[in-house]
């Protein structure tokens, strides 16, 4: 019999939108029609288009935009842009410097209708940014440098606030135009020349993108790219092209007709590709940057506010730091990605039953499938399964794409169920813990309407508040869950005397994270962390852990029984440590990754499933079944 214990997960919401939306009838689109409009415009009709979706707020355009020539550039938003809530952070934005001058709204439409872009971004939802010079009798200067940071500012500015004549106010451009980590960017002719002379070579601008396109651009002898980024290069000179391989590192080569693409082995997404043409399609160029550069790749911000940015007045707002890191993306177009991981959008009453104290339940979630499980060819019970828990704020979607688990269910062909649950951190009518019930009935539905599912294999997985529903979750039917791996909270989940009863003959393997600037810089863990270890080792019949002694066992406080120290993608320090049952099977772990702050990191994905994948529970006698060979 197990001792009673005591568990606590601090609840930390992540730092986004807290929007207005409710769990039952849930959207995070706007249900706005196309627009097209100069960017004066488009600041001046953004606060009255936005306001009805923040009511609780007064929304003005970013003053950093306030000397910005807005005539010059324009803004094609499409249909049914995301922007409640985190969601905004799913838009895709692409940029594009073009040397050319419009005589007229019209005449720029055409061009950009021309080269395709338009359809392409009614397709992925988001906006196109159309920059032409300020000074059209010049042409690109550096004065255009301060535009673009001007507008990278008010890009990423996501519920950025401030002040105006006393009265507070939140900065609306984001919302209306912007995005997060699908930033890519084009330049044609003098424009690409200019992004390769003031952007490339600008550390806290090139680090932010996501993938650029560069038609006939020169670069400067003396200027070099700043930093790591996917580029398609067209009839670009060759010390050009030297500049660009050598900022990725790339080490291997692919020749296919006329178009050479050199990467590195390493990380694949750190590309380069070369084209030269006497007359370039631009069109077909357009679309295969966009579709087979553009949209492999997406960066997440990490670090923490202000870092490597310029001090200005707006200087450490919730995005404003560099570098973003760099990650592969598998996108879905149309419902279904590249490589086959199909996205639905369930809307159902099935879960009525369970109902929350204000009368809500679970009635939206997004399903990722593969195809084979689709088409019917999987056999039964062979894919894994992932419930996959949003944040405070946060959309589902965004929180799959953002955290990487689309380029894993892609990868390692398993699938995924996020629900949208974003009122229900709550009591049910019948005075229990809602979660604890309504997710392992979610997860019950997909066991039993998709029979290729693998029953011996199902792990959650949730960040900030979605860490105290991986709690609920496992709570709630703790045999339904071969592991789980809340990250980013530490406190708000006691079991009750009747949850504690149900690991009295089950173990559930666990591993809590936490970063070096989650909400505060800690260069250790925290003591309320340090219980929640000991706590959990309790449940899972283990000792629980001495008392701290950070000296001995600097940042964990305690002897792990393993150890292990990698660096992630090239980017950040992770620590892991764990402790063993009597048979050697690590159990209870904790993870600490230096120097990020409380946000979701596309690289998580591979880092959670590197836990899972060990793991299945067998379901004759309920067991924990561990298999250390697993790659």
């Amino acid at each position: 019999m197990k001792r009673s214990l005591s568990l606590f997960l601090v609840l930390v919401l992540t730092a986004c939108f807290f929007g207005n939306a409710l769990a039952l009838n849930y959207v995070a689109t706007l249900g706005n029609e196309s627009t097209f409009e100069t960017m004066t415009e488009a600041r001046a009709n953004a606060p009255a288009a936005m306001q009805p979706f923040y009511p609780q707020g007064k929304y003005v355009p970013h003053p950093v935009m306030d000397n910005y020539p807005g005539d010059t550039t324009y803004v094609y938003r499409s249909a049914d842009m995301y922007g409640i809530n985190a969601a905004v952070r799913i838009n895709t934005n692409l940029v594009v410097y073009s040397d050319q001058s419009f005589a007229s709204k019209d005449e720029a439409l055409a061009y950009l209708k021309e080269l395709g872009l338009v359809d392409i971004i009614e397709e992925a939802r988001g906006s196109i940014i159309l920059v032409t010079p300020s000074d059209p009798e010049v042409g690109f200067t550096a004065q255009d440098q301060q535009h673009y940071y001007e507008l990278q500012t008010a890009l990423f500015s996501i519920n950025a606030s401030g002040t105006q004549d006393g009265e507070a106010v939140t900065y609306v451009d984001a919302s209306y135009y912007g995005g997060y980590g699908f930033l890519y960017v084009i330049g044609l002719g003098e424009g690409a020349t200019f992004l390769n002379n003031y952007v490339a070579s600008t550390f806290d601008y090139v680090s932010r993108i996501a993938g650029m396109l560069l038609v006939d651009g020169d670069m400067e002898r003396i200027r070099e790219v700043a930093d790591i980024v996917p580029v398609y290069l067209v009839n670009a000179p060759q010390d050009v092209v030297a500049k660009y391989e050598k900022v990725n590192g790339t080490d291997a080569l692919l020749v296919e007709g006329d178009k050479t693409t050199s990467y590195n082995q390493a990380y694949p997404v750190r590309k380069v590709v070369t084209l030269n043409a006497d007359q370039p399609d631009l069109t077909a160029i357009i679309r295969d940057a966009y579709y087979n550069l553009f949209i492999k790749a997406q960066r997440g911000q990490e670090i923490t506010q202000g870092l490597y940015s310029a001090s200005t007045p707006y200087q450490g707002y919730g995005s404003d730091s560099a570098p973003y890191s760099l990650s592969p993306r598998n996108a879905v177009i149309n419902g279904v990605t590249a490589d086959g991981i199909y996205e639905f959008t369930r809307v159902d009453d099935r879960f009525s039953g369970i109902k929350t104290e204000e009368g809500e339940y679970l009635q939206t979630w997004y399903e990722y499938l593969p195809e084979e499980i689709v088409n019917g060819t999987a056999k039964e019970g062979t894919i894994p399964l992932i419930l996959a828990l949003h944040g405070g704020g946060d959309d589902p979607r965004q929180f799959v794409d953002g955290q990487g688990f689309l380029e894993l269910a892609g990868k390692e062909r398993l699938a995924i169920v996020a629900p949208e649950k974003q009122n229900l951190h709550t009591t049910a009518t019948n005075g229990k813990d809602f979660l604890s019930q309504a997710l392992p009935e979610l997860v019950k539905y997909m066991l039993e309407t998709y029979p290729a599912l693998d029953a011996s294999r199902v792990y959650v997985t949730g960040f900030s508040m979605g860490s105290l529903a991986t709690i609920r979750a496992v709570y709630g039917a703790p045999e339904l869950f071969a592991a789980a791996y809340p990250q980013s909270g530490i406190r708000g989940a006691e079991p009750t005397e009747e949850d504690a009863k149900l690991f009295e003959n089950v173990q559930v393997p666990i591993v809590v994270s936490t970063s070096e600037y989650n909400m505060v810089k800690a260069e250790t863990l925290s003591q309320d962390f340090y219980n929640l270890l000991s706590q959990l080792m309790v449940l899972d019949g283990m000792e629980p852990l001495p008392e701290a002694d950070y000296d001995a066992y600097p940042i964990a406080g305690f002897d792990a029984d393993i150890y292990t120290r990698t660096t992630i993608n090239d980017d950040y320090v992770k620590h892991s440590w764990y402790k063993t049952d009597d048979n050697g099977v690590p159990m209870v772990g904790a993870t600490y990754i230096e120097s990020i702050v409380h946000c979701l990191y596309p690289q998580h994905a591979n880092i959670i499933w590197d836990f899972f994948k060990h793991y299945s529970r067998d379901l004759t006698t309920g067991e924990i079944v561990y298999d250390p060979y697993v790659r």
